[in-house]
């Protein structure tokens, strides 16, 4: 267990209604931020989530989930509104699509001490009105914080491209980590090769990129250097939480070898990034071995 840090995940969390073909639908939580934290809580990461869900049976659910992974949740988290959900809609390949209905504002952010890494992704860093809120927790955060981000985009709830590419870009520069799938990238900038987005992306500032690939592995870029890593062989059950259980993997992996410091000094190399990547595809490829977004156990990974 890592005992000597707190992680702060900020975001949404809601209950994904799951329907796949001939099945009854089941309903879990999920939310990528939640995921995220729920991740790194199964991996012993003590973390606080800063979410807003309400006083009902959905938000009984998910904070019932997160109290499982020994996730805190940030005062001020359970409001007057109905807790938000999605539908996701599970192809024979078991890839999911997602029908949102979401509400999304947040809480005052008060940081607990010690806070080593923030991170926040997807809706809740672009909708308003609590995206303004996440970026300034962001901006404000004291020096030495490791601050990653995952765009997790899902075009029909954000808004336009064009703002949503403005208000993606503003949050990487202020992060140190960022991850984005490569179904991501290609609506951010079609056309553009993945290794070139990355690049761009270093360019800006940004410490260490990593692109997920699905299948076929993952791209993780960090100054010059460069780990193109093939992805673990699995049976695909789902791919529901595979990106977030590479995000928290690769967040535990930062944190579990000590990296975090190279990383504000964007001093990592190829060996660091094969060592943090295969570690993040591990935990991808043990989520995606069975249903929902269920990621491992610090045994669980440990064993692979």
């Amino acid at each position: 267990m890592i005992t000597n840090t707190q992680a702060l995940v900020i975001g949404e969390a809601l209950i994904d209604i799951v329907r796949r073909p001939g099945a009854d639908p089941v309903s879990h939580a999920g939310g990528s931020p939640m995921n995220v934290a729920y991740g790194l809580g199964r991996l012993g990461v003590p973390t606080t989530l800063v979410t807003r869900i309400g006083a009902d049976p959905f938000g009984e659910i998910i904070q019932a989930h997160l109290r499982a992974a020994g996730v805190s949740l940030l005062p001020g988290s359970v409001g007057d509104s109905a807790t938000s959900s999605a539908t996701a809609v599970l192809d024979a390949a078991g890839a999911a699509s997602y029908d949102f209905d979401l509400r999304w504002d947040l809480p005052a952010v008060s940081l607990p001490a010690p806070c080593s890494l923030i991170h926040t992704g997807s809706i809740a860093a672009i909708l308003q009105p609590g995206g303004r809120a996440v970026l300034s927790a962001f901006t404000s955060a004291p020096a030495g914080t490791l601050l990653s981000y995952d765009p997790n985009i899902r075009p029909g709830i954000m808004g336009s491209r064009s703002d949503v590419v403005r208000a993606v870009e503003e949050l990487a520069r202020a992060a140190h980590v960022v991850k984005m799938s490569d179904e991501d990238a290609a609506w951010l900038y079609p056309g553009q090769s993945l290794d070139q987005i990355a690049r761009d992306y270093v360019a800006a500032g940004v410490a260490l990129v990593a692109i997920t690939r699905g299948g076929d592995g993952a791209l993780l870029r960090a100054g010059g250097a460069t780990a193109e890593l093939a992805a673990h062989p699995v049976r695909v059950v789902d791919t529901i939480g595979a990106g977030d259980s590479f995000m928290s993997g690769l967040l535990y992996a930062i944190l579990l070898g000590e990296r975090t410091e190279a990383i504000l000094q964007n001093a990592l190399g190829a060996a660091d990034l094969g060592r943090l990547g295969q570690t993040a595809l591990a935990s991808a490829a043990i989520t995606v071995s069975r249903a929902g977004a269920n990621p491992p156990t610090v045994a669980e990974l440990s064993g692979r």
